[in-house]
């Protein structure tokens, strides 16, 4: 597993009975989690003053609790290695989230190094992020001198990530911001003869097709990625796709961009968790999958 252990502004202080106790900057939140399945005792009196709390509904959804006012946004940074400081509009969304992953900070340190040493050789770098959500892997591979063309479904999303970009002093930086369906949006690139030296793909677990059908990507996932890779060029840096699908492991998700990216490109291929690391407990708590296809 590789750990995002670099944050300063960002801390897990305990997790424990499906929810986890966090810092961002100075507010404490405590939401929930299905990988803390263990029913250990909580090992800090921070759990009973969180500032804020996403209580689970038994019907589906759920509400946040606030143990004070909090601000409507506030903003958290994270030092990128040797690509200077981003910085994110952090707030709580009605569905638990924060606008903010931060365990894909080993991805973004990761990309960015990538990227930085392609462009030392004297090569641009092109990079296509679907499903981008807030932007930060956006960021870190503008931050590191990629152009990069983001694509979200959100309206929403997509204005979050640019107010992102705003506050981390990349507004200026050559980054295409697209509202549009992901799959959709591949096609037309394909048919436009368009290709990126690298493709990231952060998918949802479950989505809606074009005619409002429910799809799972266990389902899907195999050609989702055999279509987005498509879009790579000749000598491609890298692929990556992520995933929070608890049906899809690591290993699935390397023999899928084997069989897709690896088929039609020379490179390696690897896959692991990515996690972070609890303050009390010592260890680290699993949030998810990476799966990378990177070229020689």
């Amino acid at each position: 597993m590789r750990i995002a252990d670099r944050w300063n502004d960002y801390r897990l202080i305990d997790c424990t009975e499906s929810e986890k106790l966090e810092y961002w900057g100075d507010i404490a939140l405590v939401r929930p989690d299905p990988q803390v399945i263990w029913k250990t005792a909580r090992k800090t009196d921070l759990w009973s003053h969180a500032d804020g709390h996403y209580i689970r509904s038994d019907k589906g959804g759920g509400h946040w609790e606030f143990g004070r006012k909090l601000p409507d946004s506030w903003n958290i940074g994270y030092d990128l290695e040797n690509c200077g400081r981003l910085t994110f509009n952090i707030r709580p969304t009605g569905f638990k989230h924060t606008g903010l992953f931060p365990e894909q900070a080993v991805n973004w340190d990761y990309m960015a190094g990538l990227i930085k040493k392609r462009i030392a050789q004297g090569r641009k770098v092109s990079v296509l992020n679907l499903f981008a959500y807030t932007g930060g892997a956006t960021l870190a591979c503008a931050a590191a001198g990629a152009e990069v063309c983001h694509v979200d479904a959100s309206k929403g999303m997509v204005q979050w990530a640019r107010d992102n970009a705003a506050s981390s002093g990349l507004s200026e930086r050559p980054v295409r911001w697209i509202v549009d369906d992901c799959g959709k949006f591949v096609a037309r690139e394909i048919k436009r003869g368009r290709r990126y030296d690298a493709v990231i793909m952060d998918p949802p677990s479950y989505g809606r097709g074009p005619g409002g059908e429910v799809w799972k990507l266990e389902d899907q996932v195999y050609d989702l990625v055999s279509r987005c890779s498509g879009v790579l060029c000749d000598d491609p840096l890298f692929f990556l796709l992520n995933s929070y699908t608890t049906g899809l492991s690591p290993s699935v998700m390397a023999y899928i961009i084997s069989e897709t990216v690896g088929s039609r490109h020379d490179g390696d291929v690897w896959a692991d968790e990515i996690g972070l690391p609890v303050e009390k407990s010592g260890s680290a708590l699993p949030c998810g999958s990476s799966a990378y296809f990177i070229g020689k």
